[in-house]
């Protein structure tokens, strides 16, 4: 616990009882917090606490926080996620006024690890961009333990997203001037899911047996995990903010430069709402690109033996993007995420990397993930009940420690 009492100002969390199970543990340790509520769905999550409600239009934000700054003596904003327009709004004001930013966010390795960082998250993480001191940094810092893993069923977050959006046919009355950072609705999200949850039964044993006869054979490929298009990664990103453009790039590369003996395998995110279509996408651009008998779409499979058996990996930004370098892939970004460096990812054009792509150094990525995992990460989850506790536990001593861990680890080894 830190030296002095703090005062916690929570914004938007994750849709689970975290939030509120976190704000307890911290007024049990004798610190302060309050709440603002965008939505009906944050009240809901809060009860049986009261918040303060925000019922303004989104640029009377930053007059509204000052207010809640001044009269609660706030010393920390909470937030989930930092590209909501609500949190990009509240965390520039944060800084203007000397109040300090959390950012939880999903693990960057996963499962059983959330993500907790100061100001900022993915591509605007304050961890430095040297691979030289991740080196040096990553030498002080012990190989993490193995983790117990949480029963975690997906139909469990479902359940709290439901419950949360849910709550929103209140929204109309109670909260007039909100607008969500989804891209679509709640019903038309969860008709997709529905939908898809019964084309994966149908499609996934075929799935598995394309990928084994793929392995078997031995056969070249490059490796391509699809995004979420509602995914902030995706629609920050200034030239590929859909994953149909990054994918209509990609395939034309490959036509052109890609060895004729090799195919590329495209793997949908696990859950994606499958209004996208991706089929007919990879389909019309197959036959743009004559690239027929070269290009495989799964809608499953096992991610690991995919990339850990690829000639090389391709993204944009995805967290799938650790799972390459600790297998040991080639891996190409077409963003800029924070293991985007030298020694890492492949730093070449990507017509360049279909030809010669370069291994991530082993050494290297092993002291880059001691880093992240040390300052960044903490064991624990969002959704299920002993994840949640341990995830609160470990969260409490970040949020009201004078210091990051990454500032400690700064502090021993500058820049």
């Amino acid at each position: 616990m830190g030296a002095q009492p703090r005062s916690f100002l929570f914004l938007q969390g994750v849709s689970s009882p975290f939030f509120a199970r976190l704000a307890t543990a911290l007024m049990q340790q004798g610190h302060r917090v309050h709440k603002v509520s965008f939505n009906a769905g944050d009240v809901s999550y809060w009860l049986p606490r009261r918040s303060n409600w925000f019922r303004q239009e989104l640029a009377d934000l930053p007059n509204y926080l000052n207010q809640m700054y001044a009269q609660h003596s706030i010393t920390d904003q909470v937030v989930f996620g930092d590209r909501r327009p609500v949190h990009i709004a509240a965390l520039e004001q944060g800084r203007l006024k000397q109040v300090r930013n959390h950012v939880f966010e999903e693990g960057y390795f996963r499962p059983n690890l959330i993500t907790l960082e100061r100001e900022g998250v993915n591509a605007r993480s304050q961890l430095p961009r040297s691979p030289e001191w991740f080196m040096r940094a990553g030498q002080h810092l012990p190989v993490a333990a193995p983790l117990q893993n949480f029963n975690s069923p997906l139909f469990l977050r479902a359940l709290h997203d439901i419950a949360y959006q849910a709550s929103g046919v209140l929204n109309r009355i109670l909260f007039s001037k909100y607008r969500s950072h989804l891209t679509m609705s709640p019903a038309v999200e969860y008709a997709g899911y529905l939908t898809r949850s019964r084309l994966l039964k149908r499609v996934a044993p075929a799935n598995t047996a394309t990928v084994q006869t793929l392995l078997a054979q031995g056969t070249p490929y490059f490796f391509v995990p699809l995004q979420l298009n509602s995914d902030w990664q995706v629609r920050d990103h200034e030239r590929f903010h859909t994953m149909q453009l990054m994918l209509k790039h990609v395939l034309q590369s490959f036509a052109q430069q890609a060895p004729a003996h090799t195919k590329l395998v495209i793997k949908n995110h696990p859950l994606d709402t499958g209004w996208e279509h991706y089929d007919r996408v990879i389909l019309n651009l197959v036959h743009q690109f004559a690239l027929k008998d070269r290009v495989i779409y799964l809608e499953a499979g096992d991610l690991t033996s995919l990339v850990k058996h690829a000639q090389g990996t391709i993204t944009l930004n995805s967290t799938v993007g650790y799972v390459a370098l600790e297998q040991g892939c080639p891996t190409h970004c077409l963003g800029d995420p924070q293991y985007n460096l030298p020694g890492l990812t492949d730093q070449q054009d990507l017509s360049q990397f279909w030809g010669m792509p370069v291994a991530p150094e082993a050494e290297l990525f092993a002291r880059f993930k001691r880093v992240v995992m040390h300052t960044t990460q903490v064991y624990g989850g969002f959704y299920c009940p002993p994840s949640i506790a341990q995830a609160v536990q470990g969260s409490c001593e970040r949020l009201t420690a004078e210091f990051s861990p990454l500032q400690h680890l700064l502090n021993l080894v500058p820049l």
